[in-house]
């Protein structure tokens, strides 16, 4: 059977500004973020339209709403709802040791670039792989690729609960190539069945900081 060999992505200047901007909006709305937003219009300037106008739909909404509100709605989001984590690895593993392999993976394919994280940085949240990403755009535009189905899954899930932040992941989506016939069923797969639930053997191939809480499936 002939092999399929996709060419190599096509990584433009501004896949850095768009993934920079966009970890910035998917941090936790703190004292920072209305620096973080004015910031995110700026750099919107320099976007394709498809990426711009998902962007400034999110920051449109965040100047309209207070900051305690965006705080809580971002804690609703993304710390109660299994559904919309933004743990990447989260979605192809759920709860098992190959998840702990593939954080492993992450850090190691961090620290090949010489990047490291702060203590309370976990490597697969989304806003870490983008900020990777727009400093390594090449190996992040593989991790990104690597994740297609559950970034597909979790943008999905951001806009049936309503959340402003699917805008994001609407952009994040339009810097990536469209989805292929294999992702698309593991998108399928992924909402038909959820993740994997085995919950033994974690221990051993990661840190407990980097383990799922059992009550709001997020960090300890």
């Amino acid at each position: 059977m002939r092999r399929t060999i996709k060419p190599a992505a096509r990584i433009a200047p501004w896949h850095s500004v768009a993934w920079q901007t966009q970890s910035l909006l998917l941090a936790y709305p703190d004292d920072q973020f209305p620096a973080r937003l004015a910031l995110a219009r700026r750099a919107a300037a320099h976007l394709p339209a498809r990426v711009r106008e998902a962007q400034l739909r999110f920051t449109e909404h965040a100047q309209h709403v207070s900051a305690d509100e965006l705080a809580v709605a971002y804690v609703e989001t993304f710390d109660h709802r299994k559904r919309c984590s933004p743990y990447l690895t989260y979605y192809a593993h759920g709860d098992t040791r190959k998840r702990g392999i593939a954080l492993l993976r992450l850090k190691q394919a961090y620290a090949a670039a010489g990047w490291r994280l702060t203590d309370d940085e976990l490597p697969d949240h989304l806003a870490v792989v983008l900020e990777f990403a727009g400093t390594e755009p090449a190996a992040g535009h593989r991790l990104l690729t690597e994740h297609r189905a559950g970034l597909e899954l979790l943008r999905l899930a951001l806009r049936d609960t309503g959340s402003p932040w699917a805008a994001v992941l609407d952009a994040v989506s339009a810097t990536l190539p469209a989805l292929g016939g294999d992702e698309r069923e593991a998108v399928a797969r992924l909402a038909a069945a959820g993740p994997p639930e085995e919950q033994v053997g974690l221990d051993p191939y990661a840190p407990p900081q980097y383990m799922p809480d059992p009550l709001t499936g997020g960090p300890r």
